[in-house]
């Protein structure tokens, strides 16, 4: 599996890292290797009207058990991001001998969201979560339209619900590998953990507005400096996210005029918070009120506040997630701050994912890696989880 990984890696990565951004030649190219690599195996592949690619081996029942990721890329992206999921489930397909249950190895479309914005495209159409109507104009940056990049390849965006409504298959679980994209399991010396689930994000745009003076003429006690405004908010979510075990980020800030010497007007922040327990992320973003509220207020500034973007905490199967931990045979599980195919799939069937060390926490940039002592002990305990829910296991 990690010979195939790195074959992948020298046909569509390299220096400059993985080329495989969903809807391109280099994408189709990874999907031509993938199915090599499932010809060997004696499953049935199809591709459903959302673009997803489905491998199916029959099992004993009529239930059957979803293992997968993405092989699509951010560009310039890592080589194990999403591809470490879909070589597992080619893995755990080799290994079946007569299954209990039926498996079906899942390489979902579009999971990065790199070239239109759209994240999880494939994986919301199948749990019933994409409005085809919202994407069908979204456009890349050479103008290109979501629809016709899609239907280069064989795919309708009017058809994509309708892999919600049929659902062949219909998995009784999903279960997913993926590297951790952080760098908690290696600062604690572990290979692989199992993960609670995805965090909950609030994400708002802040702008304050103050008044613009002359940096050399305005005294300090007698301006409106939405700047600083804008700074007392990005160090006070530091201490918000550490108060609360959660994460608050402010990861942009313009200012306006944006000289050097002028006293900044107006400053617009954006601000993500992110919290795994939906009480918590709620606090957090109480706080965070009050926080820019007073900041504001002390500066002689308006304040206001726009919602751009809101997701809710998604925990994983608890049945499952026992079973991950104990495969992972570390005790440690662990929240996810990322999204996954997993956060779509929990909304609809029994889902569990595995972690796999990240080195320095390193993703999306050529220099993603793990360590292949620690891949070989993700893999063998993603294998380990699927054998046992495959055999007839939880849930």
């Amino acid at each position: 599996m990690i010979s195939d990984l790195r074959e992948l890696d020298r046909l569509t990565g390299g220096p400059g890292g993985a080329r495989r951004v969903c809807w391109t030649d280099e994408w189709a190219a990874a999907r031509a290797f993938l199915r090599e690599l499932l010809d060997e195996v004696p499953a049935e592949v199809t591709v459903d009207a959302a673009g997803n690619l489905w491998a199916l081996v029959a099992g004993a029942s009529d239930e059957v058990i979803a293992v997968g990721s993405h092989i699509d890329s951010v560009p310039s992206g890592g080589w194990l991001d999403g591809a470490l999921g879909v070589m597992a489930a080619v893995e755990v397909l080799r290994s079946l001998h007569s299954p209990a249950r039926g498996v079906a190895l899942v390489d979902w479309a579009d999971e990065e969201g790199a070239r239109f914005g759209r994240s999880l495209l494939g994986s919301s159409a199948f749990a019933g979560t994409l409005d085809p109507a919202a994407v069908r104009g979204l456009t890349d940056s050479d103008g290109v339209t979501l629809a016709d990049a899609l239907a280069a390849h064989g795919v309708s965006v009017d058809e994509m619900a309708s892999v919600a409504r049929d659902r062949h298959p219909s998995p009784a679980a999903y279960l997913e590998l993926h590297i951790e994209q952080g760098p908690v399991l290696e600062a604690e010396g572990l290979a692989c953990g199992a993960v609670l689930g995805t965090v909950g994000v609030e994400r708002h745009r802040v702008v304050f507005e103050g008044r613009t003076g002359h940096a050399g003429t305005t005294p300090m006690d007698r301006r409106s400096d939405a700047g600083i405004a804008a700074a007392r908010v990005m160090t006070g979510l530091q201490n918000i996210g550490l108060r609360h075990r959660g994460v608050c980020t402010a990861g942009r800030l313009d200012l306006d005029p944006g000289i050097v010497t002028a006293v900044p007007g107006r400053a617009e922040l954006l601000v993500d918070q992110r919290h795994l327990d939906p009480e918590a992320l709620a606090a957090m973003l109480s706080e965070a009120r009050e926080l820019w509220e007073s900041a504001a207020g002390r500066e002689g500034c308006t304040v206001a506040v726009e919602r751009i973007f809101g997701i809710d905490p998604v925990p994983f199967h608890d049945g499952l997630t026992a079973a991950a931990t104990e495969a992972c045979g570390t005790g440690r599980s662990l929240p996810s701050g990322a999204l996954h195919d997993a956060s779509e799939l929990a909304g609809v069937v029994p889902t569990a994912m595995v972690f796999s060390s990240s080195r320095e926490g390193v993703s999306h940039a050529p220099d993603e890696d793990t360590s292949e002592a620690d891949l070989v002990l993700a893999i063998e305990a993603f294998g380990t989880l699927a054998e046992r829910v495959i055999a007839g296991g939880v849930p």
